[in-house]
């Protein structure tokens, strides 16, 4: 389960088995979880994250998603 960024509190990562599905990444705070399509960015499903705090962690993943995308390409693309 490659972690690709940490920032604050925020781990995001995907897990190696996420191959078939369309680029994502999963983030973690604590026993908070959410799951970010990439193309178009948004909410896929979330667990313990309060809505204030989707929005701010929305925007890292908007801020950072051609990092994301380039490290799911890395890692899935053969």
């Amino acid at each position: 389960m490659p972690t690709i960024l940490i920032e604050g509190p925020y781990r995001f990562f995907f897990y190696s088995a996420d191959r078939d599905e369309p680029p994502h990444v999963h983030v973690e705070r604590d026993n908070c979880v959410a799951k970010f399509w990439l193309e178009p960015v948004r909410l896929q499903n979330s667990r313990g994250f309060s809505r204030a705090e989707l929005i701010r962690v929305r925007r890292l993943v908007e801020h950072n998603d051609f990092r994301f995308l380039e490290a799911w390409h890395e890692h899935f693309d053969d």
